[in-house]
């Protein structure tokens, strides 16, 4: 592939975009955020279990004294009743113990606050005025990176010439005029070309410092980077080389 942009400006443009869609992805996803799906399931049984038990004793009370529910019936709806609190109970144990094993992967966490971790995140973390991101291409060849703000405003965009294989590009925290941004979480993006010219997206991964570590109201165990929140399963790498 050429080392040279046949088209800069659409290049960057794609970036912009890419990077654009990333940050305001991102916060919509934060405002979004519920419950697990294993609680709304736990709640649906519960509620199934009370109206069984509701319409059961509804209708022992009003069933006819001269033509009782027939025993096998009657029976085979008690097995039916134990059968579903015996679910709900399970349930909730199993809820409680997934709840015990998150909150120790917190506490165990908490031993990573202060060191360096990289992670696939399409927001970038700004802090002390730094934002690190890692990527690959397969040769040297054109990149265009983005930096938006959590609206979706661009706030950087850099044209450079990438290396076969790793890649970094430091942020200085200042936009394409000069100025110093906020600390934040940031949308990116890096965008190479087809053979065709066309602009076409590079995967990277984010890298910053560990501030904190707590549990999302899903009950993901969350990494902290500043304002920036990464679940763990995501992290790609811990320490000064990750």
């Amino acid at each position: 592939m050429s080392g040279s942009i046949s088209n800069p400006t659409s290049l960057l443009s794609a970036a912009s975009q890419a990077a654009k869609t990333n940050a305001l992805a991102a916060s919509s996803n934060a405002s979004a955020a519920s419950a697990s799906s294993s609680s709304s399931a736990l709640s649906s049984i519960a509620d199934n279990f009370n109206s069984f038990l509701t319409m059961l004793t509804t209708q022992l009370q009003n069933q006819d004294p001269s033509s009782p529910t027939d025993a096998d019936q009657f029976t085979s709806e008690i097995a039916t009743f134990a059968g579903v609190q015996q679910q709900v109970n399970t349930n909730t144990n199993l809820n409680q113990l997934i709840s015990i094993t998150q909150s120790g992967q917190v506490v165990s966490g908490s031993s990573l606050v202060g060191q360096q971790a990289s992670a696939t995140s399409a927001q970038m973390p700004l802090q002390s005025g730094i934002g690190n991101i890692k990527f690959n291409t397969t040769n040297a060849e054109p990149v265009a990176i983005a930096v938006t703000d959590a609206s979706g405003n661009l706030v950087r965009s850099v044209q450079e010439t990438s290396s076969a294989g790793s890649n970094s590009w430091t942020w200085d925290g200042k936009d394409n005029s000069g100025n110093m941004m906020p600390d934040g979480a940031y949308g990116v993006a890096v965008e190479t070309q087809d053979a065709a010219g066309n602009p076409l997206a590079v995967p990277f991964s984010v890298k910053g410092t560990i501030t904190s570590v707590s549990k999302a109201a899903s009950g993901d165990v969350m990494l902290n980077m500043g304002t920036e929140s990464v679940d763990m399963n995501t992290v790609t790498g811990i320490g000064t080389s990750a």
